[in-house]
């Protein structure tokens, strides 16, 4: 093999050692026990995360950005909707992968913010109302999506990306739809 063969092997190997980190990055201890304590409820009403945006400089294409990528109001917030859906984000900066859900998911909320209740989870700084959330619906693989129908049924709940190109928040609006 050439030098050049070589180093392209080791870019490759490297960016999947790199995925597969991010994917496992959080940890399985945390989480992902569906028997978990039931999950708090807010009154009818909005409420959430509000003011969604995404971190500045953040990176889609390796995980070097340090900062979480999801900026807003009440990110503290653990309480799902009793009367509309909920849609949950699961996730932590030095992510790609994460990042890049983290651009869809903030689409869908800008487009669905008065009908549903987002609700965003740093892994690494869970605030006391979310752990309920992290026991219940993450499975240890970021970025994981949880959406919850108003009755409190799990509609989904999967880690990884919901599209394979940026910005592409289709399928975030079909798993919605069930969720309603």
């Amino acid at each position: 093999m050439t030098n050049s063969g070589r180093t392209s092997f080791l870019t490759l190997a490297a960016a999947g050692l790199a995925a597969a980190a991010c994917l496992f990055a959080a940890g399985r201890a945390v989480g992902g026990d569906a028997s978990g304590p039931p999950l708090a409820t807010a009154p009818a009403g909005p409420g959430g995360a509000t003011a969604l945006m995404l971190a500045p400089d953040l990176s889609f294409a390796d995980d070097s950005s340090s900062n979480f990528p999801i900026r807003g109001r009440n990110l503290e917030e653990g309480k799902i909707a009793s009367d509309r859906p909920t849609a949950i984000f699961f996730g932590t900066s030095h992510c790609w992968n994460t990042n890049r859900e983290a651009e869809r998911f903030v689409a869908l909320y800008a487009k669905e913010k008065e009908g549903v209740r987002f609700l965003v989870v740093d892994l690494e700084h869970p605030s006391a109302d979310q752990r309920a959330l992290v026991a219940r619906l993450y499975h240890g693989s970021i970025p994981t999506l949880a959406f919850l129908a108003r009755d409190g049924r799990v509609v989904y709940d999967r880690a990884g990306e919901t599209s394979g190109q940026r910005g592409d928040s289709s399928r975030l609006e079909e798993i919605l739809r069930k969720a309603r």
